[in-house]
């Protein structure tokens, strides 16, 4: 099977340098997509994989490309900015893509860049990852002393500044606006969702934000074309995908495979299973803010479509697994908390609906509980979701605990009814 995302990586832990990046073929798309290829042909040629992006949302990245107004009388300068701040529960893919291959990620901006004919590109870094920034500073000093980037890359014509932004670290960075807005120098709160990014974003101009394992994928399109990346896939979307699981399993990690892969083979034969004396009770398919899914569901494909279906996402394909010798009214109190401490405050819902979910569900975990909580979490999780704030996050933090509610609500009776947590004693 091919592994076109980390084929590079080395053994030891460390990152191939730029004279064995390019041995290994790095930068050929970059000098095809810039002397054989025009910025459309790039932009079609991603269009036609089935790319979509790797951030959670899975929308077709060739459709966002092709939003970006092109042209003489285009707005100037023009920005492309690539999404790694990471910070969702149990996801650590993009973490793995930039201190494993960092010229992978810059390829793939640069190529990107050019379909979108940006100006200057940024790379959005969560303030935690340290290694990861040490990693992409080396990268990108290589990259501009082969002239990779700079003005007039590779004599074409055409030039592109690249520079890291390391974040103060908010969960809120990583919704693309906010992000925005962070890169600004302003509060990190959403934008209004009229204007696309694409027609205003940095400082009003156009703007492309897209996930580093998106990008990561776009030089492997231009190198050996759409049809050979669809084929890569055992589904109608393009390509691999970095999978990852979490919890009471034997080999927790990260793998390179199929978009498509099922749950079942995920979890079982690249995870090796549950660990000695744990059984699975369900498990979030793509990070924190999604749905919980049952054993039932095991042989659903790992693509954006397949998990939707059966009532989650697959999000950022990231399992994180709940046994059944773990407290799931703890596990959502838990997630919950993140939640709660990272909303931004900009609208109402968020910033006093989730530490009040928060508090209740620390009463029942503790024997607090009364009869009409869970009814109360019910209505509260209605107002919370889509349509009643300003950004995904609150609705995202509903996701778990709706579910939660549905499968486990004799779990949160038993906390409510023996007024104590069953789990503890």
């Amino acid at each position: 099977m091919e592994k076109p995302l980390t084929k590079n990586f080395l053994p030891n832990g460390a990152f191939p340098d730029l004279a064995a990046y390019e041995l290994a073929g790095g930068y050929q798309a970059l000098r095809q997509a810039l002397t054989r290829m025009t910025p459309a042909e790039v932009t079609q040629a991603v269009t036609d994989s089935n790319l979509r992006g790797r951030g959670g949302a899975g929308f077709p990245t060739g459709r966002k490309w092709s939003s970006m107004p092109i042209g003489a009388g285009a707005p100037r300068p023009r920005y492309l900015v690539a999404n790694a701040d990471e910070m969702e529960p149990g996801t650590f893919k993009d973490r793995l893509l930039i201190e494993g291959d960092p010229h992978q990620l810059i390829e793939g901006m640069i190529v990107s860049a050019y379909a979108v004919q940006a100006d200057v590109a940024y790379i959005f870094l969560r303030a935690e990852y340290t290694r990861a920034a040490q990693c992409l500073r080396q990268a990108i000093a290589e990259a501009y002393g082969a002239g990779y980037l700079g003005g007039n890359i590779l004599h074409s014509g055409y030039g592109l500044e690249l520079y890291l932004h390391i974040s103060a670290g908010r969960y809120m960075c990583g919704e693309s606006s906010a992000l925005m807005n962070a890169l600004e120098g302003r509060r990190a709160t959403p934008r209004d969702k009229v204007l696309r990014s694409t027609d205003s974003g940095l400082w009003g101009k156009p703007t492309v934000v897209n996930n580093v394992e998106t990008f990561c994928n776009v030089p492997h399109i231009v190198t050996h074309g759409a049809a050979w990346y669809k084929a890569l896939s055992r589904s109608a979307d393009g390509g691999t995908k970095i999978y990852g699981a979490s919890g009471k399993i034997k080999r927790p990690g990260a793998w390179e495979l199929p978009m498509g892969t099922t749950i079942r083979e995920l979890l079982e034969e690249h995870a090796g299973g549950m660990m000695d004396g744990f059984a699975l009770r369900a498990l979030l398919p793509g990070g924190a803010s999604t749905e919980f899914v049952l054993d039932e569901h095991l042989d659903v494909a790992m693509d954006f479509d397949s998990v939707q279906k059966v009532g989650s996402r697959m999000g950022t394909g990231t399992l994180v697994v709940l046994d059944d010798r773990t407290c799931p009214v703890g596990m959502l109190r838990n997630l919950e908390h993140f939640f709660a401490q990272e909303s931004c405050g900009w609208c109402t819902p968020c910033r006093e609906g989730l530490p009040w979910i928060e508090h209740v569900l620390a009463a029942i975990e503790e024997g607090r509980g009364e009869a009409g909580d869970l009814d109360m979490l019910a209505r509260q999780a209605k107002f919370l979701g889509p349509g009643y704030t300003f950004c995904a996050l609150a609705p995202g933090a509903m996701e778990p605990l709706t579910s939660g509610l549905k499968y486990f609500r004799e779990d949160f009776e038993r906390h409510i009814g023996e007024r104590r947590c069953p789990w503890r004693g």
